[in-house]
């Protein structure tokens, strides 16, 4: 899990790390709203979709969700879902049976991340994730 301020570069780090282990195609990095989004459009397949997160029987594909936290809880047909939660908490019980692995970009503090999705999920992301910070004192590159 990658934290910091808006503009340090996390994104582009984990674009670049996907590119370096020329893994393309079984290494995806999704924005936590367009996940949302897609929530709206197909409803609790999306959440299906990136849980197993499967490309063929035998292989499975890793995800970065990148901004974590930037997306807000969802309706589909009046059920309101919060999606990514939903999903990294499927995905938690494929990385303790060894089969997947999950990156995460947010510029939320570990205290805000509980806020937003419960200590239940805080405590999966401690087993699930090395935590990677940068300084927040770091202005945004992209001014």
């Amino acid at each position: 899990m990658l934290t910091g301020p808006i503009g340090c570069g996390k994104t582009t780090l984990m674009n670049l790390f996907r590119l370096i282990c020329n893994q393309e195609d079984r290494f995806v990095v999704k924005s936590a709203r367009d996940i949302t989004f897609e929530f709206i459009q197909d409803g609790y397949e999306t959440i299906h979709r990136y849980s197993r997160g499967k490309i063929y029987a035998s292989e499975f594909r890793n995800y970065c969700f990148d901004d974590l936290g930037t997306e807000k809880n969802m309706k589909h047909f009046g059920n309101e879902c919060n999606v990514l939660a939903e999903i990294l908490l499927s995905r938690y019980d494929l990385f303790v049976a060894g089969k997947l692995k999950t990156h995460i970009t947010t510029n939320l503090s570990a205290t805000e991340l509980e806020e937003a999705y419960g200590n239940r999920l805080r405590s999966r992301l401690r087993e699930m994730v090395n935590l990677i910070g940068f300084d927040m004192s770091v202005q945004d590159k992209r001014k």
